[in-house]
């Protein structure tokens, strides 16, 4: 092989040995940060929740609180958005039965916000489906310091 015939051959495999690297790099970078759930052993929703989100591709680290009041209220979570489970995730807390699709946009979004919350437990929402029983529509707020706001509207698991 010429020299010649050897640095076209190694010109042309740049791009390539590039898009890889580069590809690389991207999937790491669309990784999803690691999810702390904190929830009460007695309930039987969190758990479903939970296999919701890893389904989704979150990394989960559960810790049983006994009293989640504590971590609320340290998280700014407002009293009547209040649920069964609390989640940290890249600087947000996570509240209640929150579809993994709203906290993935809220990671890729990043808004001025302490989290997102789904108050009570809306039958069809993530953990609480009911065979048999039509999903609620229902909200999913961010809320800040300043106030909140509806951030989607969801049927079960879908924005709508």
């Amino acid at each position: 092989m010429t020299i010649s015939t050897r640095r076209a051959v190694l010109v042309g495999a740049l791009p390539v040995a590039a898009s890889l690297v580069l590809s690389r790099y991207a999937s790491a970078a669309e990784a999803l940060p690691k999810m702390t759930v904190h929830r009460d052993l007695a309930c039987g929703c969190c758990g479903g929740w939970i296999e919701h989100v890893k389904a989704a591709g979150f990394s989960i680290d559960e810790i049983e609180v006994a009293n989640l009041v504590p971590l609320k209220t340290k998280l700014g979570v407002p009293v009547e958005l209040s649920s069964c489970h609390t989640a940290e995730i890249g600087g947000y807390a996570i509240e209640g039965h929150v579809p993994a699709d709203a906290i993935k946009r809220l990671l890729a979004e990043r808004p001025q916000a302490k989290g997102l919350a789904v108050g009570g437990m809306p039958i069809g929402s993530p953990g609480m489906e009911v065979a048999g029983t039509p999903p609620e529509v229902y909200d999913v707020v961010l809320f800040s310091a300043d106030g909140e706001r509806v951030f989607a509207r969801y049927r079960g698991t879908q924005a709508i």
